[in-house]
């Protein structure tokens, strides 16, 4: 969807919470927008507002420290006092992963139910990279972060490095569909995408876990919690735990 959004022209993305806001020129035809959001997600609810040209650095500071089980995502401005060895230090920017979002935060409660410890994971559709670097403290050996958004690519290598993990964090631009058989086996993947990506993906993740490796995914809303939990036992997956917050579902499955 960020990708789609920047690919119409959006000169800036931000997480509000449950919502993505985002900007275009003037000259953008609002029509056309709501087309192609809708054509790329068909759930999406698209409300559209004139207004002024935005300051988003100004924005960034509406951005809030999350603590989230043993970890605490915060922007470096929150940062001080906070321990460095749990605290995930995530700069806004275009990049989808603040923590702001229900979907993110979903995929981090869930993979602290789960040992991590000298593990490979793949993170797919990266974004930021925060979850990544999530992985990496705690404890992951290593982890393969792929993004197919070009504008995500500075801003999460920036992340990584920023949190002292490039040594483990290996962020890769491209399609996970193509990238993730390349680097398989891998013992976790994680994926917060639209619910249809991940209904493609699913068939490919399960081909490319080790024996006894997980999934989790999100980016599902709870409304579509039946119909994925069909598809998901369909491919072969066993359901282990499920997370919801707010109209926001997160699941992590096992191959049955």
């Amino acid at each position: 969807m960020i990708a789609t959004l920047f690919a119409e022209g959006s000169q800036g993305v931000q997480e509000l919470g449950e919502d993505i806001v985002t900007w275009f020129p003037s000259e953008s035809s609002a029509k056309k927008v709501r087309d192609v959001v809708s054509a790329t997600d068909p759930t999406a609810r698209v409300a559209l507002t004139p207004g002024q040209p935005r300051d988003w650095s100004q924005s960034r500071a509406e951005v809030k420290a999350h603590r989230l089980g043993v970890l605490t995502i915060a922007p470096p401005w929150l940062v001080s006092g906070l321990d460095p060895e749990t605290t995930i230090v995530i700069d806004p920017a275009m990049a989808f992963g603040t923590g702001e979002h229900g979907t993110t935060r979903g995929v981090l409660r869930l993979m602290q139910r789960i040992p991590l410890a000298g593990l490979v994971v793949a993170d797919l559709g990266a974004g930021s990279g925060i979850l990544s670097i999530a992985a990496a403290k705690l404890g992951a050996r290593r982890i393969i972060a792929i993004e197919l958004d070009q504008e995500a690519t500075g801003n999460a290598v920036a992340n990584i490095d920023a949190n002292g993990v490039l040594d483990r964090v290996h962020f890769v631009e491209g399609d996970a569909f193509a990238l993730l058989p390349l680097v398989a086996p891998v013992d976790v993947i994680f994926a917060n995408i639209l619910s249809s990506v991940l209904v493609d993906l699913l068939p490919v993740m399960r081909d490319s876990l080790a024996p006894g490796g997980r999934a989790i995914l999100s980016g599902m809303l709870l409304d579509e919690r039946g119909s994925m939990a069909t598809e998901i036992e369909r491919g072969g997956w066993h359901v282990d735990l499920e997370d919801a917050e707010d109209e926001w579902w997160s699941v992590l499955i096992s191959r049955a």
